[in-house]
């Protein structure tokens, strides 16, 4: 499984991003996916998620400002963000996790760098 992220990029406070991930293989739409970000010096974390039943979960953060969605049948996930703030600048990367009944799966994208700043 391969993960290509798109859709990063500089914009202004209080701008608008929506970020992309294709996925290659079989096993996207029953595959969980998240959107993580990690900061210069900062660790890490996941922005939100998305099952494979549609349930989402988000961060305190961006609850409000980001959605995060899925087409099964481009093999994509999305995370479309509004009303940015400098403190949403980060490397934000898309993952994957399958469970084929035994064993967990995790794959990553390269990133994309998302600047908020004016």
């Amino acid at each position: 499984v391969q993960l290509v992220e798109s859709g990063g990029g500089l914009v202004q406070p209080g701008g608008s991003l929506r970020l992309s991930c294709q996925a290659s293989g079989s096993i996207f739409s029953v595959s969980a996916l998240g959107w993580y970000r990690q900061a210069p010096g900062k660790q890490r974390e996941l922005v939100s998620s998305i099952i494979s039943g549609g349930r989402t979960n988000y961060i305190h953060s961006v609850k409000g400002r980001f959605t995060i969605s899925r087409d099964n049948a481009k093999n994509t996930v999305y995370l479309q963000m509004n009303s940015l703030k400098p403190e949403d600048t980060a490397v934000y990367y898309c993952a994957l996790n399958y469970y084929n009944g035994t064993y967990f799966y995790d794959y990553w994208g390269q990133g994309t760098q998302v600047t908020v700043s004016s």
